[in-house]
């Protein structure tokens, strides 16, 4: 399975962060899996990479070419592929994405995360989805989409999109038991995940 994942590219946070998500590459690496990401060195993006190439796994670098100046790519992907824009690389990592992980970042984070939560939510994929929540970072977030639930802009439903996890194991578990289910999404149950 291929295993895009969304985060932070800053080395500006607590270290905590960086050692949970290297944890979390390891065990993407250790069972079997491939990583899909940014190609960034530095920050969460790259503590997943080193993770994964720490176990011998395979990575695949996605990230537009005026990014390719020194030390902003990971030297270690197994594959680097240039895109032209930041659109592009989205939807390369979209596509060659068999499964979807967010870790803690900013806007960017944010913006690829809602962008394939919505994506499904439309019945655009049926890949799994799944929110690593670190030191409870994004506490804030999942009450946020309650409370688009409690007042009417969102369904229950679709907040089954990207269930949340603490736990690393329980998370790659998930994305393992639903990477390649066939089943038919009810567009009727997540339509008006958008209703103002």
């Amino acid at each position: 399975m291929k295993i895009c994942l969304y985060g932070a590219s800053s080395n500006d946070i607590a270290h905590l962060y960086i050692s949970a998500t290297e944890k979390l590459g390891e065990k993407i690496a250790a069972n079997g899996h491939s990583l899909v990401y940014g190609g960034g060195a530095c920050g969460l993006m790259g503590a997943a990479a080193r993770g994964v190439v720490k176990n011998r796994g395979k990575v695949i670098g996605i990230a537009p070419s005026f990014f390719n100046v020194d030390g902003v790519l990971f030297k270690g992907c197994t594959e680097m592929i240039y895109t032209d824009t930041m659109r592009e690389r989205k939807q390369l990592m979209e596509q060659k994405a068999d499964a979807f992980v967010a870790v803690p970042g900013g806007i960017g984070t944010f913006d690829e995360l809602f962008e394939i939560m919505t994506l499904k939510q439309l019945g655009r994929h049926k890949k799994p989805i799944a929110i690593f929540n670190i030191n409870g970072y994004f506490d804030e977030l999942i009450n946020m989409l309650n409370k688009a639930v409690n007042h009417g802009f969102m369904t229950e439903g679709c907040k089954k999109l990207a269930p949340a996890f603490s736990d690393a194991d329980r998370l790659i578990a998930y994305l393992e038991s639903s990477a390649f289910a066939t089943e038919d999404y009810d567009l009727k149950e997540f339509k008006d995940v958008f209703r103002g």
